[in-house]
C-alpha cells in the first residue's frame, strides 16, 4: 500500500532578499531542517520570484542535474560552456553540472517579475561532462487535461535528458479534469505549481508537495484546474 507525506506550502523554508523571494521545499541555503533534506534523488525544489532586473550572478555548481521550469515571465541563462538562452513558460531547461560549470540567471525583463521552479536532482553518475539543453513542451489546448514528460533519462524529443534515475512529468488539469499518472520507479513527489489538486484523495493547493512511497500510479483530479510536476523516483 502507498504511504503519503503532505508537505504544506506554509511549512517550507523562506528567504527574502528583496529582489528574490524564495520558498524551499527541502533544506537549502540558510534554511536547514535535518528532517527534510530531500526525497530519494530529489534534492531541491525552490519556488523563486525574481524582481525585474534581478538575478543570480555567475556562480559554480558540480555533480548535480538542474532543471528549471518557468511559471510566469522569462529567465535568461548564460554559462561557462557557451550556452546562452531565455526560457519562458511552456519550455524546460536542463543543466548538467558534472565536473563543474559556472552560470548566471537573470530576469530577462527589467520591470516584470519572473516566477519559476528550480529543481536539483542527484546524478546517477558523478564526473560527467557538463551540458545544457532546452526544449519547447507540447502545447496545451484550452479545456484540455494532459500529462507530458518534461525530463527523463530516456526523454522523448519534446523533453530534456537528465542523468538521474528519475523523470519529471507536467500534469495540466482543466477544471473538472482527471488523469492517472504512472509511477514506474516506486516512489513519487507531486509539487503543485498552480491551482488545487487531489492526489489519491489527498487535497493539495499551490505550493504544496506530496511524497508518495510504494506507488504504481497516482489518481489526479482538480475541480478548479491545476498545473503540477510529478516526479517519478527510484
Amino acid at each position: 500500500m502507498p504511504s503519503y507525506l503532505h508537505r504544506k506550502s506554509e511549512e517550507r523554508g523562506q528567504a527574502d532578499h528583496g529582489w528574490l523571494k524564495a520558498k524551499h521545499s527541502f533544506s537549502f541555503g540558510n534554511y536547514y531542517d535535518p528532517r527534510i533534506m530531500g526525497f530519494r534523488s530529489l534534492r531541491v525544489i525552490n519556488e523563486d520570484r525574481i524582481a525585474g532586473g534581478g538575478g543570480f550572478p555567475t556562480h559554480p555548481h558540480d555533480n548535480m542535474e538542474i532543471v528549471t521550469y518557468i511559471l510566469d515571465g522569462a529567465l535568461e541563462h548564460r554559462d561557462s560552456i557557451g550556452s546562452g538562452a531565455v526560457i519562458r513558460p511552456g519550455e524546460a531547461q536542463r543543466m548538467s553540472a558534472g565536473t563543474g560549470i559556472r552560470h548566471s540567471e537573470f530576469n530577462a525583463s527589467p520591470t516584470d517579475p519572473v516566477h519559476l521552479l528550480q529543481i536539483w536532482l542527484l546524478p546517477n553518475q558523478r564526473g560527467i561532462a557538463p551540458g545544457y539543453e532546452q526544449k519547447v513542451l507540447p502545447a496545451v489546448a484550452d479545456g484540455e487535461s494532459r500529462l507530458d514528460v518534461i525530463a527523463a533519462p530516456d526523454a522523448p524529443d519534446s523533453a530534456v535528458t537528465i542523468h538521474s534515475d528519475a523523470s519529471i512529468t507536467r500534469a495540466v488539469l482543466a477544471p473538472g479534469g482527471e488523469l492517472v499518472a504512472p509511477v514506474t520507479r516506486g516512489h513519487a513527489w507531486v509539487q503543485v505549481a498552480k491551482g488545487t489538486l487531489s492526489v489519491d484523495g489527498h487535497d493539495l493547493r499551490q505550493g504544496d508537495g506530496l511524497a508518495v512511497k510504494d506507488a504504481t500510479a497516482l489518481a489526479l483530479a482538480s475541480a478548479e484546474g491545476a498545473e503540477a510536476l510529478v516526479f517519478d523516483l527510484a
